[in-house]
């Protein structure tokens, strides 16, 4: 039994969501289509906020940094996923498992610290709009966004280095479609406890410090708004953000429901269905609540075709 804890693991095996053949191909279309549709969005975002001048605000300037999070986000699974849906050898090497585990506990914190310096800059907008250049300054802006890369990278570093640390010693079967916390610990054959308490502590106090920032933007923003007299006031701040309580919702209620609960054959099965949103839906949805809800975005959307369409007449024309 000693030496079962030291065997050598050089890969593991990915489950997926299904082990249907046919399936498998549907799968492969559905899930391709949502990442070529994640992709272009977030870059179609993060090209408009680049290159228009009226998307140069402190909110764009975090809503790139969010499309750019959920492209990585996105491309750290679905590329392995789809190829695992077309191959018989459903594997993945130990080091991609490592890689492919803190980069999305390090993308996903540091996308909850993103959501929450969101929070901040419609609270300073909102209640103190005389000061808002000041206070969102753009050094101030870039460290926010600064903290939360370096707060998602220490947090998924340490909690993969901890994943990592157990030892292997019997399946060797992920009941996954990735390298996710859940699954691999119940594959060790060593003491999980430090792990899980970690898992838990980190999980935990990420999600309420983060909730907490949003939380309590909103009720100050509420009550500052509700201190407006005219209705079309009230409205035109109600409506800047929308959008960013849209996104919260949806991504914060998937992790709440992955996270906060003790681990299990049934609670692993179940977070598979609910990861395919916050890994897939999420990123996609995002740049469509923002564009679709926000009209600044949509004329540079609009002035960024019609440019493209004019380049094309003249370059015909010539």
């Amino acid at each position: 039994m000693f030496s079962r804890n030291y065997t050598m693991v050089t890969e593991f095996i990915l489950l997926g969501l299904t082990d249907n053949p046919l399936l498998e191909r549907i799968l492969f279309g559905v899930f391709l289509v949502v990442y070529l549709i994640t992709l272009s969005g977030n870059l179609c975002m993060i090209l408009l906020i680049r290159t228009n001048s009226r998307l140069q605000a402190p909110m764009y300037f975090f809503l790139g940094h969010l499309s750019f999070v959920d492209i990585c986000y996105s491309s750290n699974i679905t590329p392995n996923m789809l190829y695992n849906f077309l191959s018989d050898q459903k594997t993945i090497s130990y080091a991609g498992c490592f890689t492919q585990c803190l980069l999305f506990i390090a993308l996903v914190i540091t996308e909850f610290y993103i959501l929450a310096a969101m929070a901040l800059d419609r609270y300073v907008a909102i209640c103190s709009p005389l000061h808002y250049s000041s206070r969102m300054s753009k050094n101030i802006c870039t460290s926010l966004v600064t903290v939360s890369y370096i707060c998602g990278f220490l947090n998924g570093l340490s909690q993969a280095l901890l994943t990592f640390h157990l030892s292997f010693c019997g399946s060797l079967e992920i009941n996954h479609f990735y390298c996710a916390d859940p699954p691999l610990i119940m594959l060790a054959c060593s003491d999980t406890y430090v792990k899980k308490m970690a898992m838990f502590v980190v999980a935990g106090f990420t999600l309420l410090s983060s909730l907490f920032i949003i939380l309590l933007s909103y009720l100050l923003i509420f009550a500052a708004i509700l201190r407006i007299r005219s209705a079309e006031g009230r409205h035109k701040a109600f409506s800047t953000c929308g959008s960013h309580l849209t996104v919260v919702t949806l991504f914060y209620g998937t992790l709440f429901c992955m996270y906060l609960r003790p681990t299990s054959e049934k609670s692993v099965e179940e977070s598979k269905i609910v990861a395919v949103f916050y890994t897939f839906l999420s990123p996609m949805l995002n740049p469509l609540i923002y564009s679709l809800r926000n009209k600044d975005v949509i004329l540079a959307m609009q002035q960024m075709i019609r440019e493209i369409f004019f380049h094309k007449i003249a370059f015909f024309r010539h």
